[in-house]
Parts: structure tokens; sequence; C-alpha cells
């Protein structure tokens, strides 16, 4: 008995062979059926509802019949056997010949990973690790009826699976939709489902565009080992001839990615092409290191041909270590221009950071102790130490370095009522210098005492349904002495003033300016949320000071003595409906200087979004025009299988559309096809415009096509 149970499991070859094979220890089996009887000394015979469960696969039959002195096993079905990861195989009858290796099931279908069905007239089981099926028929579309046709299908005369290395080989093969002949392939190799990384070729894309024509990309995908590939893809189009390239590498502390193309088109005369590379690895002592290189040949290329729509590049290295009680950072990043009314030669282009930041908890003082030393520098090509043609007046060839360092203590306490008293200390020493700029002292050493006072009285009321509310007055006096530097501010240029910096001692973005003097700040925040699931806040906020800043810009809503009043919001509900704004409201000129906001609804069949900005002018941030744009996107999914997503950008400034897109999908249990239009208008990186189309079908099932588990049709019973 317990033989026959292990013939029964070498039946079960989709995946893997026996325990026996692989030299382990034979599991447990059952066997249960309605009669279990010995018809001769060496006939086995069960029958009526035999089932077999051994290792986790399970086979059931209408008869089994197992001849020891002959070495033959016979099995009337109908057959299924179910493996342990839901492969299933069925047929009408089956036999194995001595040695029980090999075999032979008639009325043969396999089901591989509940996916890619392969239907035979006859299968053969080879050598324990290939399967033989003659006269086949391949699809993982589900047929409901005898009558019905597969969306597609392979037909293929002879089709060999390598359940070992988990390919598929077909031999004269004809792709059929509908059951009409599209292609004819004499050999054909398909990874199965199970594969994930398999050398062959990817989905095509097709792809129009008004600049580059009529194209098809075609990806190929080479794996180099278990930790390394390369993914090479033609795109040919009537404009021009590009092989992109994508190589990656995992390695056991991190991983590195390169992304390049190289193309020839009737846009330009030369080569064009890119290079695009970054790496994360995990260092000795918890270091992190992250590096970036960008390249290539010209600006437009990158936008032209979709690669990215950055307007800079960036190359950098970073190493960086954050712990419960400290944080290190210490980077390098050289940057290149692709706008053209921009240039390299007068940016900042080569940029040096370093930071470090310790805290302590002193018992004798309480409280938190922390010191913090920062350092950076950044050049400019130009050697020029005066203003060139440039509209935003900045010295062409300044250079700046600086070092600086912080000592600070802070607190809280809660007082009588459930008042909270937050005090911080500190003192700032800033070191700077400055090359190349005739309109700027070279040096300077600032020395910044500071101090701040900060109440919270938060009221919380609780509701009897649940519902919790929050209204928090908070106030802070802050103080800062010493002077300003007589050195050219290069990096505070521009301020933002919202939430994150209310109550900060100094809310320039770096240590070439902080503010001086006294500065009170007066807030109040509430917040809101209900058990029905929705939940709403509001942050009011106002800075006053002793004198203008003339180092604040127009538009950071700063640089009067009354600040503009800064107002943050935010609104949800459980029905995904959510709202989020911010702006800068001018009293004097009762309209905001600075504002953003962000509409969100998402349901189960749609996504719907909408984003405002608005920048008003202003000369000291090198714009001279108000700025302002409107930006749409969402998604709708018609039914089960159609669906459609857009954008689209507006710039309200300029009058003009500035991107629009908009893509069709479409799919069932085994074809996924994705149609894409979008429009690119001229802007300062891309003066012509252009339209590009694309397209992309995919057959589920298939390693290389997605899976088609979790899209299955129901068959109606009418």
């Amino acid at each position: 008995m317990r033989r026959l149970l292990c013939l029964l499991a070498a039946l079960i070859w989709p995946l893997s062979a026996s325990a026996q094979e692989a030299g382990g220890a034979t599991p447990p089996a059952l066997l249960v059926a309605d009669m279990v009887y010995v018809e001769s000394e060496d006939v086995l015979v069960a029958e009526g509802n035999v089932e077999a469960v051994y290792d986790g696969r399970r086979l059931t039959a209408s008869r089994v019949v197992y001849d020891d002195g002959a070495g033959t096993l016979s099995i009337e079905g109908p057959i299924r056997i179910t493996e342990a990861n839901g492969d299933v195989l069925t047929a009408s009858s089956a036999s194995l010949d001595e040695g029980f290796r090999s075999g032979i099931l008639a009325g043969a279908r396999i089901v591989l990973d509940e996916q890619l069905q392969l239907a035979a007239v006859e299968a053969r089981r080879v050598g324990g690790r290939y399967t033989e099926l003659s006269k086949v028929a391949v699809t993982s579309c589900q047929v409901c009826g005898k009558n019905e046709k597969p969306l597609w299908q392979i037909r293929a005369g002879r089709v060999v699976h390598d359940q070992e290395a988990r390919q598929i080989y077909f031999e004269n093969a004809t792709f059929r939709v509908l059951d009409v002949p599209i292609f004819y392939f004499p050999r054909l190799r398909i990874p199965d489902p199970t594969l994930k990384r398999a050398r062959g070729f990817l989905p095509p894309q097709v792809r129009t565009s008004t600049l580059l024509g009529f194209g098809i990309k075609l990806p190929y995908f080479i794996p180099l080992g278990p930790h390394q590939d390369v993914t090479l893809t033609p795109y040919l189009s009537t404009e021009g001839r590009t092989l992109e390239m994508r190589y990656r590498r995992a390695f056991t502390n991190g991983d590195i990615q390169i992304d390049s193309a190289v193309s020839s088109d009737s846009l330009v005369e030369d080569l064009r092409a890119y290079a695009f590379v970054s790496g994360n690895f995990d260092l000795p002592r918890d270091f992190v290191l992250d590096f970036g290189i960008e390249t290539t040949s010209d600006a437009a290329y990158l936008d032209v041909y979709g690669f990215s729509s950055s307007d800079r590049l960036k190359n950098f290295a970073e190493i960086t270590r954050y712990k419960r009680d400290s944080a290190f950072s210490s980077a390098v990043s050289f940057y290149e221009t692709l706008r053209d009314e921009d240039t390299t030669e007068t940016r900042p282009s080569a940029i040096l950071d370093f930071t470090y930041e310790r805290r302590y908890f002193p018992a004798a003082i309480g409280g938190e102790l922390r010191l913090s030393v920062d350092s950076h520098a950044h050049f400019r090509p130009s050697d020029q130490p005066f203003d060139g043609s440039d509209a935003d007046s900045v010295v062409d060839g300044r250079d700046v370095s600086q070092l600086s360092a912080t000592v600070s203590w802070r607190d809280r306490y809660t007082l009588p009522g459930g008042l909270r008293l937050g005090l911080v200390g500190q003192v700032s020493g800033d070191r700077i210098r400055i090359a190349q700029d005739d309109t700027s002292e070279p040096e300077a050493s600032v020395l910044t005492p500071a101090a701040s006072a900060e109440l919270r009285w938060p009221w919380v009321r609780r509701g009897a349904s649940g519902a919790r509310t929050l209204i928090e007055p908070l106030a802070q006096i802050a103080w800062s002495g010493g002077e300003r530097p007589t050195t050219a501010a290069d990096e505070s240029t521009r301020q933002e003033f919202d939430e994150g910096n209310l109550l900060s001692i100094s809310r320039f973005p770096a240590p070439d300016r902080r503010e001086r003097g006294v500065v009170g700040v007066a807030g109040i925040r509430w917040r809101h949320s209900d058990p029905l699931g929705w939940s709403a806040g509001l942050t009011m906020g106002q800075v006053w000071r002793e004198e203008r800043d003339p180092a604040f810009t127009k538009s950071s809503g700063l640089s009067e003595t009354d600040s503009d009043i800064l107002i943050a919001t935010h609104f949800a509900t459980a029905l995904g409906f959510q709202v989020s704004g911010r702006g800068l409201l001018d009293l004097d000129a009762a309209d905001f200087s600075k504002a953003e906001a962000r509409v969100d609804w998402e349901t189960r069949r749609f996504e719907l979004g909408a984003s405002y900005l608005l920048l008003k002018a202003d000369p000291a941030e090198d714009r001279d025009e108000t700025q302002s744009e409107w930006t749409l996107d969402g998604a709708y999914e018609f039914t089960p299988d159609w669906s459609a997503d857009g954008y689209w950008r507006y710039d309200l400034g300029d009058n003009r559309s500035d991107r629009a897109g908009l893509g069709v999908t479409w799919q069932n249990e085994c074809v996924l096809a994705e149609f894409s239009v979008s429009r690119r208008f001229a802007s300062s990186t891309n003066l012509e415009p252009s339209t590009d189309f694309g397209l992309t079908v995919s057959l589920k099932g298939f390693s290389t096509g997605g899976s088609a588990k979790e899209y299955r049709r129901t068959c109606s019973t009418f």
C-alpha cells in the first residue's frame, strides 16, 4: 500500500520530483477509496472515488491499478492532480512505465500557477524533468463553452515544458486571435508563469511622436546570474534609431542601476546619448552611501525621448548616518542646467555640505543639550568678480564657503492651568568667506546668542459620541543678538514662511543670514476628529518685529514689521474627499502673496485631484511677473475591463497649457492593453511642442506579461 502511494506521488510532476528522488525521507501518505483490494499476487487495485494525498499534493481518480510484476501503474479518470502551489493537471487516463519516471496521459490539461492552461491530446513524462505534449493549445484566457474561442491562443504540434528550467518550448506554433492565425513560429520559447527572471523579449511598445515619427520598442531582458541583469531596448522610428540599456546589480550591502541610451535621429546631426547611474550601499558602523551620476549630450534629448522631465542634472555622493541621539551627513554635488535661459557658468555648480549634530540629556540641569556643526561651500565656474548680464543681478563668479557651530539647550514645563512652557537658549558662531565678488566683503566672523520662550495652552474637548477637538493658542517671544555679517547673502535669497518654522528663532533657510532683535509670534491651532470619519484642522499665525528686515523678500511675507498672516488648513472625510491649502495673506493688499491648494476625491472607482499654485511677482526672487498654474489629474474605472487616467497642467501666468495626457487601459484575465497620448507644449527646455502616442499590449499568464490570477471571469450558468 505504501509503495502504491509513492507511485501515485510520482505522477504529480509539474514542479518537482518526489522526496525519494531528492534523497530525503518519505513524507506521510494517505489513500482513501471506496474499495482497495489485491486482485492477484502482484496486482493492487483501488477504485471508487480514489483520493491520494502526498507531500502537499492531491490526486483524485475513479480507479488505480498497480501491477508490481509488470512494473506498470494504470489510472482511470477523470484524473485531477493538484499541486501545493495551485498547479492543476487533469487527464482522462494515465499509465506509467517501469521506473515510474516516465509516463503517458491521455487528454491531458495542465494549469500552471493558476494562470496558463496547456491542453493536449497526449502528455508524456520524460526523465522526471520534462513534460512533452502533443497537439497542444496554450492560453490564459477563460473559455466557458465548447464553441467559445479564446481571445488568444498558441497552437503547436509539440510543446515541451522544462520543469527544472521553468521554460516552455514550442514547435510549429501559430499565434491565433479569436482562432484566426496571425503569426507562425517554427520555434518559440517562453518562460512559464513561475519564473520571474528569464532571458527573452518583454512586451513591445508602439510609440508615435510628432518629433520622432512612428516607432516601436522591443525590450530584451538578459539575466546575468541571480543578482544582476541587463535590459536592451532597440527603438526604431521613422526619424531615428535608438538603443536603450538598463543594467541592475544587487550586492549584499546595496544595489546599483545604470540607465542609458544612444540615438541617431534627423533632429540633430550628431549622435545623442545620456547615462544615469544611481546606487545605494550600507557601509560599516551604520553609515549609508547614496550616489548618482547624470549626463546627457544635449539639453532637449531627455525631454524629447521621454527619459526624464528634469531641467537640471545632478551628480552627487552622500554619506549619512542617523541614530537616536546623533545625525551625520556629508555630501558633494555637481549641477548642470538644461534651461535655455540659464547658464551653468554663473550658477552654483559644485556644492559641498557637511552636518553633524549630537544631543545629550544632562541630569544636572535637565532638558536637552544639542551640539551641531555645519559646513557649506559652493562654487561657480565663472571667474568674473562682477555682475554680468544675468537678470538676477548675482555676481557671476561668486564663490562661498561657510562654517557654523551651534550649542543649544531646550526644555519644556507644564505650568498651572495646563500651560506648556518651552525654553530655548543657544549660541551660534559663523565664519563666512566670499571669493570673486567685488560687491561684498571677503570674509566675516559672527557670534549670535539667541533665546526664546514659547507658550502653548491646549484645550481638549471630548464629545459623548467620541469626537475630539483641540484648540491651542500659542505664542513665542525670541531674541537674537550680534551683528549681521557684511558678506553677501547667497543661500538665504528665498525664504518660506509656513507651519514648520512659525515658532523658529530664525526663518532663514541657511546661516548666512539670521533674524536679529526681538521677534514676537502669536497663533492658534484647531484640530477636530469625528468618529463618523471626518477630520479638519486650521493653523493661523503672525510674526511681529521691532524693525523691518530687508533681507526677507516681499513674497516671503516676512519683510515688514508685521508679517503676512499664515493660514494653513486641511479637511478630510471618510468618503475619500480631502482638501489642503496654505497661503500668506497680505492684509494691506487684501490679497495672498503666496498660496497653494490641493483637492482630492478618491473612491473605489475613480480618483480626481486638482492643485493650484500662486507666486506673486517679486524681483528679489527673479520673478518679474506673477506665476500661477492649475493642475488636474484623475482616473476612472468604467468597468472591470475599462479604465482611463489623465492629467492637465495650465500656466495661468502665460495663459497657455504646459502639459496634458490621457491614458486608456483595457484588460481581462489574459490580455492587458494600454493606450496613451501626451502633449508637451513649448517651454524653456522644449522649444518645439510635441505629441506622443503610445500602445502596449501584454499577454498575461507568462512571466513577461504579468499575472492573470487576480483577474478572473465567472462563467454564466445560463
